[in-house]
């Protein structure tokens, strides 16, 4: 069997960044000395006139953005997930969503699969931060086809958008030359009617191995991904537990307040069943490889496999 391509969700925005740039003029992209690593350094290259460097000073370059957007610009804002969503809080709420400003806060390097960066690096809490502040829109796209598209899409939004995006070379899932992105929109990858695995970012590609380990037990698995956390697909969700009775969640993130958390809160209102959130249960990561910590935790297709059938039981 021919391998699997892979690729990085931050290698694809840097990529989608480059696009942009060369159809549009009021395209800004900011990062805080991370511009390697965050892969904005490919639009640097670029496009040097419309790329700030502001240093290892995050809170000040949201500010900045802030004032840009003002300007009429769009702009790209980029660093870790672990300083973007934690150190600049106060600067992406009060600065950029209170006033609804049109600032793109793309996150690299989120979850454990950050790998030997360690707990310090590993944010498994941004979607739960970025989720609470009004008017902010939440994505987490699964693969290379769907981050990309994910980026032009929020050039296009007229305000704040926070993206997570990781470190690790994942598997490219979709079809590029029929997939199509649709922000607020979640994607039906595999109609089931047991048991409704809801997955956001790299969790999508473990949903659909689980699923297939699933179907080889006689339980047949819908797979839903919930690129967009907020607004939520609520309606997609909802049809989809009155079909299958069952819930399941799968996050890289603390199992409070990210994607779990969101389908709880949808389902208790409008029609409630049965959930199990799979993630991180409340505490840090560690050091250690992404494949391995993915496996420790549980989060690779064996993993969630296995958490799916002691559920069902």
């Amino acid at each position: 069997m021919a391998d699997v391509k892979k690729i990085a969700t931050r290698e694809s925005y840097g990529n989608a960044l480059v696009e942009l740039g060369a159809k549009r003029e009021d395209i800004i992209v900011m990062d805080a000395d991370l511009a390697g690593a965050t892969k904005t350094g490919v639009f640097q290259k670029a496009y040097p006139d419309r790329f700030f460097d502001v240093g290892i000073a995050e809170g000040n370059m949201m500010g900045i953005a802030a004032g840009l957007a003002t300007t009429g610009k769009t702009v790209f804002a980029s660093s870790f997930a672990m300083f973007a969503s934690g150190r600049a809080y106060e600067q992406i709420r009060n600065s950029i969503a209170y006033p609804g400003l049109n600032v793109k806060i793309c996150a690299t390097h989120a979850g454990i699969t950050v790998g030997e960066d360690g707990a310090s690096h590993q944010c498994l809490e941004d979607l739960a931060l970025m989720r609470a502040i009004p008017g902010m829109v939440v994505l987490c796209p699964s693969d290379d086809v769907e981050a990309r598209a994910a980026i032009h899409a929020i050039a296009d939004y007229q305000g704040p958008v926070y993206v997570r995006l990781g470190r690790a070379a994942v598997p490219v899932i979709n079809d590029p030359e029929t997939y199509k992105f649709e922000l607020g929109k979640g994607i039906t990858v595999k109609e089931g009617k047991d048991v409704t695995l809801v997955a956001t970012g790299v969790m999508v590609d473990s949903a659909i191995k689980a699923a297939e380990m699933l179907a080889a037990d006689g339980i047949d698995a819908e797979v839903l991904n919930i690129h967009t956390i907020k607004p939520l697909d609520t309606e997609l969700i909802v049809n989809s537990a009155k079909k299958t009775g069952k819930v399941i969640t799968m996050e890289e993130h603390n199992v409070i307040g990210g994607l779990g958390s969101a389908v709880c809160e949808a389902l208790s209102e409008i029609y409630p069943v049965p959930v199990k959130r799979i993630g991180v249960y409340d505490r840090f990561g560690e050091s250690g490889s992404a494949s391995a910590l993915m496996e420790k935790f549980k989060l690779d297709g064996k993993g969630v496999y296995e958490q799916v059938k002691e559920y069902l039981k």
